[in-house]
């Protein structure tokens, strides 16, 4: 059996990410898995039995929440039975998603381990583990088998990834022949100023790997991937984050509120949500939609 926790903290870079998605596991001295739990049986949920709907907001870690990732499987025309690869899946909410609404078979890949951990539980506790399963493998080697997959889905990871054209390359040894790639991607924007930080993937520069719209379009073509459509749907998630910063910024709250990113990101979260609220309205970043296929 693959010792998934030792291949996501094996390189420098996974230890970075690890520090910024896991950060509260230091101070608090509470896993994520732990803190999630008590969470839910605060506001009155039995963590053992819980719907999509309860857990979205621990799950959704990407502007537009659900709406974005349908959007995207509807752009994809993703189809029942689709074998799908989640690259940086995070706590699981997309691989969810794919499999509960679109009836993919969804592996979901990510280089932190407290993001597994907590996919698999959330898998189990929502009565999809048979449709979903979760690996702790950086996205560039994968313990997965060539050509075992349909379709690469990817949302807000790429800005993670200090090394896209090993990623990208990895995609291709995945994918079946005429595999897509669905991507839902934060770029860097025409406005050349610094990114007013933290930002939900990155507390400094270190862990943010933005790249322009034509960079990246440009090593997709490299590694092998044609486009098929890609739209700009920065003012979209513009809207949406907006409406998200009112909220989280409401002195009115309820007295136990289901979990949300807070969890995750810490007291930092608000500021987080408003900082790239900040850069997506100055044009610091934008963010892209699209699907790709194989030769």
């Amino acid at each position: 059996m693959i010792d998934d926790r030792n291949i996501a903290c094996a390189s420098p870079d996974a230890r970075a990410l690890m520090a910024h998605y896991d950060a509260l596991a230091a101070t608090s001295g509470e896993t994520l898995m732990a803190r999630v739990q008590a969470a839910l049986r605060l506001a009155g949920h039995d963590p053992a039995r819980l719907s999509c709907d309860t857990v979205a907001g621990i799950d959704q870690l990407h502007l537009g929440g659900r709406a974005a990732s349908r959007s995207l499987a509807r752009l994809g025309e993703v189809q029942p039975g689709t074998r799908l690869l989640d690259v940086g899946c995070g706590t699981g909410g997309a691989s969810r998603l794919l499999a509960s609404e679109f009836g993919c078979e969804v592996t979901g890949v990510d280089i932190t381990a407290a993001f597994i951990e907590l996919a698999r539980w959330l898998s189990e506790a929502t009565g999809l583990a048979e449709q979903t399963r979760f690996l702790c493998a950086d996205a560039a080697d994968t313990p997965l088998s060539a050509a075992s997959v349909e379709a690469v889905w990817c949302q807000h990871a790429l800005m993670n990834m200090p090394d896209p054209a090993r990623v990208m390359e990895e995609w291709r040894r995945l994918l079946r022949p005429g595999g897509r790639l669905l991507l839902h991607e934060v770029v860097a924007g025409d406005n050349p100023a610094l990114l007013v930080l933290p930002v939900p993937w990155a507390r400094t520069a270190a862990t943010s790997h933005l790249r322009r719209r034509d960079q990246l379009e440009a090593e997709l073509a490299k590694a092998g991937f044609m486009p098929v459509v890609v739209r700009d749907v920065t003012e979209s998630a513009l809207a949406w984050r907006k409406k998200h910063s009112r909220r989280e910024s409401d002195a009115v709250s309820p007295a136990a509120p289901l979990p949300g990113p807070a969890l995750i990101f810490g007291d930092d979260f608000a500021l987080m949500g408003r900082n790239l609220r900040d850069n997506l309205a100055a044009g610091k970043v934008r963010i892209l939609e699209g699907v790709w296929r194989t030769g």
